[in-house]
């Protein structure tokens, strides 16, 4: 019974990991990153460290934290930018906007957040890795 629970686990993980990146990737960091030069001048500024700079976190976290999300490599490191992305978004550049604007900020970061705590699960590279070198280490050397 333990094994089936686990297994549904990971699976429900799995989900959540490649669904909530998957959207976030293609839906946001992608068209951030092809457009970054236009973007650079115009992009929301929340933090006072210029549009250029808030652009370039906002695409690490968006493209490059999302695709290690989807890959399941470092997951609950990858989600705390993304889940900071999401509060900036919700409560700095959404924050005067009605809450069917934001919602999707919101919605975001709950997910992030889960994953920050819960983890990628096992069907991610990083658990494969483990468990083939733990196979290794048990295989005697010839």
């Amino acid at each position: 019974m333990k094994t089936l629970e686990t297994l549904l686990n990971s699976l429900g993980l799995f989900i959540l990991r490649v669904g909530f990146g998957g959207l976030m990737l293609f839906g946001h960091g992608w068209d951030k990153l092809r457009g970054f030069s236009s973007l650079s001048r115009t992009f929301p500024d929340p933090l006072g460290i210029g549009s250029s700079y808030s652009l370039m976190l906002a695409v690490g976290a968006e493209f490059g934290c999302s695709l290690l999300l989807i890959l399941g490599i470092f997951t609950r490191l990858a989600s705390i930018p993304l889940a900071i992305t999401m509060l900036v978004a919700y409560f700095g550049v959404h924050a005067n906007d009605t809450f069917d604007v934001k919602e999707k900020a919101g919605l975001y970061l709950i997910a992030f957040v889960a994953l920050i705590f819960a983890g990628g699960g096992n069907f991610t590279l990083e658990s494969l890795f483990w468990r083939l070198l733990r196979r290794n280490k048990k295989t005697p050397a010839a």
